[in-house]
Protein backbone atom coordinates (compact mmCIF):
# COMPACT_ATOMS: atom_id res chain seq x y z
CA UNK A 1 0.00 0.00 0.00
CA UNK A 2 2.98 2.14 0.38
CA UNK A 3 4.43 1.68 -2.78
CA UNK A 4 1.04 2.44 -4.19
CA UNK A 5 0.82 5.53 -2.80
CA UNK A 6 4.67 6.20 -4.06
CA UNK A 7 3.59 4.98 -7.24
CA UNK A 8 0.10 7.48 -7.78
CA UNK A 9 3.10 9.95 -7.48
CA UNK A 10 5.24 8.76 -10.83
CA UNK A 11 2.08 9.96 -12.85
CA UNK A 12 0.25 12.49 -10.32
CA UNK A 13 3.32 15.04 -9.65
CA UNK A 14 4.63 15.70 -13.07
CA UNK A 15 1.35 15.98 -14.72
CA UNK A 16 0.17 18.16 -11.79
CA UNK A 17 3.05 20.69 -12.09
CA UNK A 18 2.52 20.11 -15.87
CA UNK A 19 -1.08 20.80 -16.44
CA UNK A 20 -1.81 22.46 -13.18
CA UNK A 21 1.11 24.65 -12.64
CA UNK A 22 2.58 25.46 -16.17
CA UNK A 23 5.99 24.22 -15.78
CA UNK A 24 7.94 22.64 -18.78
CA UNK A 25 8.63 19.22 -18.59
CA UNK A 26 12.61 20.00 -17.84
CA UNK A 27 11.13 21.42 -14.78
CA UNK A 28 8.55 18.77 -14.00
CA UNK A 29 11.73 16.13 -13.98
CA UNK A 30 13.34 17.79 -11.00
CA UNK A 31 9.81 16.67 -9.27
CA UNK A 32 12.05 12.81 -8.76
CA UNK A 33 14.92 14.79 -7.80
CA UNK A 34 13.38 16.52 -4.79
CA UNK A 35 12.20 13.09 -3.70
CA UNK A 36 15.02 10.92 -3.65
CA UNK A 37 17.65 14.18 -3.21
CA UNK A 38 17.05 13.11 0.65
CA UNK A 39 18.74 9.84 0.21
CA UNK A 40 22.09 12.31 -0.82
CA UNK A 41 21.96 13.93 2.81
CA UNK A 42 20.40 11.33 5.08
CA UNK A 43 20.92 7.59 3.21
CA UNK A 44 23.87 7.35 5.65
CA UNK A 45 22.99 8.37 8.81
CA UNK A 46 19.61 7.43 8.58
CA UNK A 47 21.25 3.58 8.99
CA UNK A 48 23.29 4.76 12.33
CA UNK A 49 20.11 6.31 13.68
CA UNK A 50 17.82 2.88 12.72
CA UNK A 51 19.94 0.95 14.10
CA UNK A 52 19.20 2.16 17.28
CA UNK A 53 15.51 2.13 17.14
CA UNK A 54 12.45 -0.26 16.85
CA UNK A 55 12.12 -0.78 13.15
CA UNK A 56 8.45 -1.07 12.63
CA UNK A 57 7.86 2.03 14.95
CA UNK A 58 10.26 4.03 12.40
CA UNK A 59 8.40 2.73 9.33
CA UNK A 60 4.99 4.22 10.83
CA UNK A 61 6.80 7.66 11.60
CA UNK A 62 7.93 7.76 8.17
CA UNK A 63 4.87 6.31 6.34
CA UNK A 64 2.57 9.54 8.59
CA UNK A 65 5.22 11.98 7.26
CA UNK A 66 4.84 10.52 3.91
CA UNK A 67 1.11 11.06 4.17
CA UNK A 68 0.97 14.82 5.71
CA UNK A 69 3.04 16.14 2.80
CA UNK A 70 1.00 14.80 0.30
CA UNK A 71 -2.03 15.67 1.67
CA UNK A 72 -0.51 19.35 1.64
CA UNK A 73 0.20 19.42 -2.09
CA UNK A 74 -3.32 18.30 -2.37
CA UNK A 75 -5.07 20.95 0.15
CA UNK A 76 -2.95 23.69 -1.20
CA UNK A 77 -3.69 22.68 -5.15
CA UNK A 78 -6.97 22.44 -4.56
CA UNK A 79 -6.96 26.41 -3.03
CA UNK A 80 -4.78 27.38 -6.07
CA UNK A 81 -1.99 27.92 -3.09
CA UNK A 82 0.70 25.58 -4.61
CA UNK A 83 3.51 27.08 -6.35
CA UNK A 84 6.50 24.85 -7.97
CA UNK A 85 8.95 25.75 -5.42
CA UNK A 86 6.70 25.01 -2.48
CA UNK A 87 5.47 21.46 -4.14
CA UNK A 88 9.51 20.61 -4.55
CA UNK A 89 10.01 21.57 -0.88
CA UNK A 90 6.92 19.18 0.30
CA UNK A 91 7.88 16.33 -2.01
CA UNK A 92 11.11 16.65 -0.73
CA UNK A 93 9.67 16.38 2.82
CA UNK A 94 7.90 13.19 1.94
CA UNK A 95 11.41 11.89 0.70
CA UNK A 96 13.08 12.61 3.86
CA UNK A 97 10.14 10.13 5.27
CA UNK A 98 10.73 7.81 2.39
CA UNK A 99 14.47 7.47 3.01
CA UNK A 100 13.81 6.02 7.41
CA UNK A 101 11.11 3.93 5.69
CA UNK A 102 13.25 2.12 2.94
CA UNK A 103 16.48 1.76 5.70
CA UNK A 104 13.90 0.23 8.12
CA UNK A 105 11.67 -1.93 5.72
CA UNK A 106 14.42 -3.83 4.00
CA UNK A 107 16.42 -4.45 7.92
CA UNK A 108 12.77 -5.77 9.57
CA UNK A 109 12.67 -9.10 7.94
CA UNK A 110 15.55 -10.74 9.23
CA UNK A 111 13.68 -10.10 12.79
CA UNK A 112 10.97 -12.41 11.67
CA UNK A 113 13.55 -14.76 9.94
CA UNK A 114 16.72 -16.72 10.25
CA UNK A 115 16.84 -19.01 8.07
CA UNK A 116 18.42 -18.15 4.77
CA UNK A 117 15.89 -19.83 2.55
CA UNK A 118 13.19 -18.57 4.57
CA UNK A 119 14.40 -15.33 4.46
CA UNK A 120 14.73 -15.38 0.55
CA UNK A 121 11.31 -16.81 0.22
CA UNK A 122 10.07 -14.01 2.04
CA UNK A 123 12.45 -11.49 -0.26
CA UNK A 124 10.73 -12.74 -2.73
CA UNK A 125 6.94 -12.19 -1.73
CA UNK A 126 7.67 -8.50 -0.60
CA UNK A 127 8.75 -8.25 -3.82
CA UNK A 128 5.89 -9.56 -5.22
CA UNK A 129 4.02 -7.76 -3.33
CA UNK A 130 6.11 -4.48 -4.13
CA UNK A 131 5.21 -5.70 -8.12
CA UNK A 132 1.78 -5.49 -7.49
CA UNK A 133 2.32 -2.11 -5.83
CA UNK A 134 4.39 -0.66 -9.21
CA UNK A 135 1.38 -2.42 -11.40
CA UNK A 136 -1.57 -1.32 -9.57
CA UNK A 137 -0.48 2.22 -8.86
CA UNK A 138 0.11 4.00 -11.74
CA UNK A 139 -2.84 2.32 -13.82
CA UNK A 140 -5.26 3.29 -11.23
CA UNK A 141 -4.01 6.89 -10.73
CA UNK A 142 -3.89 7.31 -14.73
CA UNK A 143 -7.89 6.24 -14.39
CA UNK A 144 -7.90 8.36 -11.10
CA UNK A 145 -6.97 11.39 -13.15
CA UNK A 146 -8.75 11.18 -16.05
CA UNK A 147 -11.75 11.08 -13.77
CA UNK A 148 -11.32 13.71 -11.13
CA UNK A 149 -8.08 15.77 -11.73
CA UNK A 150 -4.47 15.21 -10.57
CA UNK A 151 -4.96 17.12 -7.36
CA UNK A 152 -7.48 14.77 -6.00
CA UNK A 153 -5.16 11.88 -7.24
CA UNK A 154 -2.88 13.15 -4.59
CA UNK A 155 -5.03 13.53 -2.05
CA UNK A 156 -5.99 9.51 -2.16
CA UNK A 157 -2.15 8.61 -1.40
CA UNK A 158 -3.27 9.71 2.02
CA UNK A 159 -5.55 6.59 2.33
CA UNK A 160 -3.10 4.40 0.68
CA UNK A 161 -0.39 5.37 3.18
CA UNK A 162 -2.63 5.49 6.46
CA UNK A 163 -3.65 1.52 5.50
CA UNK A 164 -0.57 1.12 5.21
CA UNK A 165 0.26 2.27 8.81
CA UNK A 166 -2.73 -0.07 9.55
CA UNK A 167 -1.15 -3.38 8.18
CA UNK A 168 2.18 -2.37 10.04
CA UNK A 169 0.68 -2.10 13.48
CA UNK A 170 -1.22 -5.26 12.95
CA UNK A 171 2.07 -7.06 13.21
CA UNK A 172 1.79 -9.10 15.73
CA UNK A 173 5.35 -10.15 16.75
CA UNK A 174 7.16 -7.65 19.20
CA UNK A 175 10.66 -6.75 18.24
CA UNK A 176 13.36 -6.79 20.41
CA UNK A 177 15.46 -3.94 21.74
CA UNK A 178 18.27 -3.02 18.55
CA UNK A 179 21.67 -3.93 19.40
CA UNK A 180 23.04 -0.81 19.39
CA UNK A 181 20.76 0.57 22.19
CA UNK A 182 23.20 -0.56 24.35
CA UNK A 183 26.55 0.85 23.06
CA UNK A 184 26.80 4.23 24.63
CA UNK A 185 26.37 7.30 22.22
CA UNK A 186 29.57 9.39 22.63
CA UNK A 187 30.38 12.61 20.78
CA UNK A 188 30.90 11.77 16.54
CA UNK A 189 29.17 8.76 17.17
CA UNK A 190 27.10 8.79 13.84
CA UNK A 191 30.47 9.26 11.67
CA UNK A 192 31.76 6.11 13.41
CA UNK A 193 28.90 3.94 12.89
CA UNK A 194 28.52 5.24 9.11
CA UNK A 195 32.46 4.82 8.64
CA UNK A 196 32.31 1.23 10.11
CA UNK A 197 29.43 0.28 7.42
CA UNK A 198 31.18 1.54 4.29
CA UNK A 199 34.32 -0.22 5.23
CA UNK A 200 32.42 -3.09 5.43
CA UNK A 201 30.38 -2.69 2.26
CA UNK A 202 33.59 -1.57 0.77
CA UNK A 203 35.95 -4.20 1.13
CA UNK A 204 33.32 -7.28 0.53
CA UNK A 205 34.15 -9.12 -2.48
CA UNK A 206 30.08 -9.89 -3.31
CA UNK A 207 28.52 -6.89 -1.87
CA UNK A 208 30.56 -3.85 -3.68
CA UNK A 209 30.11 -5.13 -6.86
CA UNK A 210 26.47 -5.61 -6.43
CA UNK A 211 25.60 -1.98 -4.91
CA UNK A 212 27.57 -0.37 -7.62
CA UNK A 213 26.06 -2.48 -9.99
CA UNK A 214 22.75 -1.34 -8.77
CA UNK A 215 24.04 2.55 -8.47
CA UNK A 216 24.59 2.83 -11.57
CA UNK A 217 21.61 1.29 -12.87
CA UNK A 218 19.43 3.03 -11.27
CA UNK A 219 21.19 6.50 -12.34
CA UNK A 220 20.35 5.70 -16.06
CA UNK A 221 17.18 4.02 -15.15
CA UNK A 222 15.95 6.98 -13.60
CA UNK A 223 16.27 9.00 -16.61
CA UNK A 224 13.91 6.20 -18.40
CA UNK A 225 11.56 6.67 -15.47
CA UNK A 226 11.66 10.34 -15.32
CA UNK A 227 10.86 10.88 -18.84
CA UNK A 228 8.71 8.25 -19.80
CA UNK A 229 5.15 9.85 -18.41
CA UNK A 230 5.45 13.07 -20.26
CA UNK A 231 7.53 11.04 -23.21
CA UNK A 232 3.98 9.06 -23.66
CA UNK A 233 1.88 12.19 -23.60
CA UNK A 234 4.25 14.50 -25.86
CA UNK A 235 5.79 12.06 -28.07
CA UNK A 236 3.65 8.94 -28.37
CA UNK A 237 0.39 10.96 -27.98
CA UNK A 238 -1.51 9.22 -25.25
CA UNK A 239 -4.21 9.98 -22.91
CA UNK A 240 -3.74 9.59 -19.03
CA UNK A 241 -5.32 6.63 -18.72
CA UNK A 242 -3.14 4.92 -21.56
CA UNK A 243 -0.12 6.53 -19.92
CA UNK A 244 -1.05 4.61 -16.79
CA UNK A 245 -1.61 1.74 -18.41
CA UNK A 246 2.05 1.53 -19.92
CA UNK A 247 3.46 2.53 -17.25
CA UNK A 248 1.57 -0.10 -14.58
CA UNK A 249 1.73 -2.71 -17.53
CA UNK A 250 5.28 -2.67 -17.49
CA UNK A 251 5.14 -3.84 -13.83
CA UNK A 252 3.65 -7.11 -14.44
CA UNK A 253 7.55 -8.73 -15.18
CA UNK A 254 8.65 -8.27 -11.40
CA UNK A 255 6.22 -10.84 -9.93
CA UNK A 256 7.18 -13.51 -12.60
CA UNK A 257 11.27 -12.24 -11.77
CA UNK A 258 9.88 -12.97 -7.78
CA UNK A 259 9.04 -16.05 -8.29
CA UNK A 260 12.04 -17.57 -10.46
CA UNK A 261 14.14 -15.93 -8.86
CA UNK A 262 13.83 -18.76 -5.77
CA UNK A 263 14.25 -21.36 -8.36
CA UNK A 264 17.40 -19.60 -10.00
CA UNK A 265 18.94 -19.19 -7.07
CA UNK A 266 18.72 -22.99 -6.38
CA UNK A 267 20.04 -24.00 -8.95
CA UNK A 268 23.04 -21.30 -10.03
CA UNK A 269 23.71 -19.53 -6.72
CA UNK A 270 23.08 -15.94 -5.92
CA UNK A 271 25.90 -14.63 -8.20
CA UNK A 272 25.21 -16.03 -11.58
CA UNK A 273 21.77 -15.41 -10.77
CA UNK A 274 22.86 -11.48 -9.78
CA UNK A 275 24.36 -11.65 -13.41
CA UNK A 276 21.32 -13.02 -15.35
CA UNK A 277 18.56 -10.69 -13.61
CA UNK A 278 20.88 -7.15 -14.31
CA UNK A 279 21.43 -8.66 -18.14
CA UNK A 280 17.80 -9.42 -18.91
CA UNK A 281 16.66 -6.18 -17.46
CA UNK A 282 19.18 -4.34 -19.62
CA UNK A 283 18.03 -6.15 -22.44
CA UNK A 284 14.33 -4.91 -21.77
CA UNK A 285 15.20 -1.30 -21.41
CA UNK A 286 17.49 -0.77 -24.70
CA UNK A 287 14.23 -2.62 -26.50
CA UNK A 288 12.16 0.57 -24.71
CA UNK A 289 13.50 3.41 -27.03
CA UNK A 290 13.58 1.19 -30.06
CA UNK A 291 10.03 0.32 -29.73
CA UNK A 292 9.08 3.99 -29.26
CA UNK A 293 10.95 4.97 -32.08
CA UNK A 294 8.95 2.84 -34.23
CA UNK A 295 5.76 4.01 -32.10
CA UNK A 296 4.99 0.99 -31.37
CA UNK A 297 2.97 1.03 -27.87
CA UNK A 298 3.02 -2.88 -27.63
CA UNK A 299 6.56 -3.02 -27.95
CA UNK A 300 7.22 -0.36 -25.08
CA UNK A 301 5.10 -2.34 -22.77
CA UNK A 302 6.90 -5.76 -23.72
CA UNK A 303 10.31 -3.97 -23.44
CA UNK A 304 9.15 -3.01 -19.59
CA UNK A 305 7.98 -6.44 -18.76
CA UNK A 306 11.23 -7.99 -19.67
CA UNK A 307 13.23 -5.37 -17.73
CA UNK A 308 11.16 -5.90 -14.74
CA UNK A 309 11.25 -8.96 -14.97
CA UNK A 310 15.03 -8.94 -14.85
CA UNK A 311 14.68 -6.27 -12.04
CA UNK A 312 12.53 -8.72 -10.54
CA UNK A 313 15.18 -11.40 -10.42
CA UNK A 314 18.03 -9.05 -9.43
CA UNK A 315 16.11 -7.42 -6.40
CA UNK A 316 15.54 -10.59 -3.86
CA UNK A 317 18.57 -11.88 -4.88
CA UNK A 318 20.56 -8.79 -4.04
CA UNK A 319 18.53 -8.18 -0.50
CA UNK A 320 19.16 -11.60 0.62
CA UNK A 321 22.54 -11.56 0.01
CA UNK A 322 23.06 -8.47 1.99
CA UNK A 323 21.37 -9.93 4.83
CA UNK A 324 23.00 -13.08 5.22
CA UNK A 325 26.66 -11.62 4.73
CA UNK A 326 25.99 -8.76 7.10
CA UNK A 327 26.67 -9.12 10.60
CA UNK A 328 22.84 -8.78 12.75
CA UNK A 329 24.77 -5.66 14.24
CA UNK A 330 25.81 -3.59 11.36
CA UNK A 331 23.06 -5.14 8.88
CA UNK A 332 21.09 -1.71 9.22
CA UNK A 333 24.18 0.14 8.37
CA UNK A 334 24.79 -2.44 5.27
CA UNK A 335 21.13 -1.61 4.03
CA UNK A 336 21.40 2.04 4.60
CA UNK A 337 24.57 2.22 2.33
CA UNK A 338 23.56 -0.01 0.02
CA UNK A 339 20.42 2.46 -0.43
CA UNK A 340 22.36 5.44 -0.21
CA UNK A 341 24.32 4.59 -3.27
CA UNK A 342 21.45 3.08 -5.45
CA UNK A 343 18.46 5.35 -4.32
CA UNK A 344 21.12 8.22 -4.00
CA UNK A 345 21.50 7.85 -7.70
CA UNK A 346 17.85 8.33 -8.34
CA UNK A 347 18.13 12.44 -7.93
CA UNK A 348 21.38 12.53 -9.68
CA UNK A 349 19.50 10.44 -13.06
CA UNK A 350 17.09 13.00 -12.28
CA UNK A 351 19.14 16.22 -12.73
CA UNK A 352 20.93 14.27 -15.96
CA UNK A 353 16.80 13.85 -17.30
CA UNK A 354 16.12 17.17 -16.88
CA UNK A 355 19.37 18.52 -18.73
CA UNK A 356 19.09 16.05 -21.95
CA UNK A 357 15.44 16.92 -22.24
CA UNK A 358 16.30 20.82 -22.31
CA UNK A 359 19.42 19.48 -25.03
CA UNK A 360 17.39 17.05 -26.80
CA UNK A 361 14.18 16.59 -26.05
CA UNK A 362 12.21 13.46 -24.15
CA UNK A 363 13.14 10.57 -26.54
CA UNK A 364 16.74 11.69 -26.72
CA UNK A 365 16.29 11.45 -22.70
CA UNK A 366 14.90 7.84 -23.02
CA UNK A 367 17.46 6.50 -25.23
CA UNK A 368 20.53 7.70 -23.13
CA UNK A 369 19.14 6.66 -20.19
CA UNK A 370 18.30 2.76 -21.44
CA UNK A 371 21.73 2.88 -23.16
CA UNK A 372 23.34 3.68 -20.28
CA UNK A 373 22.18 1.09 -18.13
CA UNK A 374 24.28 -1.80 -20.12
CA UNK A 375 27.13 -0.40 -17.92
CA UNK A 376 25.82 -1.87 -14.78
CA UNK A 377 27.05 -4.57 -16.25
CA UNK A 378 30.75 -4.69 -16.50
CA UNK A 379 30.60 -3.56 -12.38
CA UNK A 380 28.56 -6.25 -11.64
CA UNK A 381 30.93 -9.12 -12.99
CA UNK A 382 33.83 -8.22 -10.51
CA UNK A 383 35.78 -9.55 -7.63
CA UNK A 384 33.69 -11.77 -5.56
CA UNK A 385 30.43 -12.15 -8.30
CA UNK A 386 33.28 -12.88 -11.02
CA UNK A 387 35.09 -15.69 -8.95
CA UNK A 388 31.46 -17.13 -8.21
CA UNK A 389 30.02 -16.56 -11.57
CA UNK A 390 33.63 -18.64 -13.48
CA UNK A 391 33.21 -21.37 -10.71
CA UNK A 392 31.92 -24.69 -12.36
CA UNK A 393 27.77 -25.63 -11.37
CA UNK A 394 27.86 -28.63 -8.93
Amino acid sequence: MSLIGSKFMVLALPLLAFTTLGVSAARAALLPFALFGPWLVLGLPAGAVVERLRRRTVMVVSDTIQAVAYLAIAVLGALRLLSFPAMLILVCVAGCGAVFFQVAYTSYLPVLYSDPALLHRGNARLFVSESVGRAVGPAVAGFLIRLTSATFTVASVVVTFSVSVLTLLLIRHREPAPLRNAAPRRRGWIQRDVREGLRFVLRHGQLEPVIFCGAVYVLFLTMVEGSLVLYCREVLGLSVAGIGIVVGAAAVGYPLGNVVSGRLVRRLAPPRTLVVGAAISVAGLVTMPVAGHAGSVLGLIAGSVVHAFGEGIFGPTGLTLRQTVSPPEILVRVNSVARFLTWGMAPMGSLLAAVTIGLGGLSTSIWVGAIGTSLCLPILVRRGIRADFIRPVR
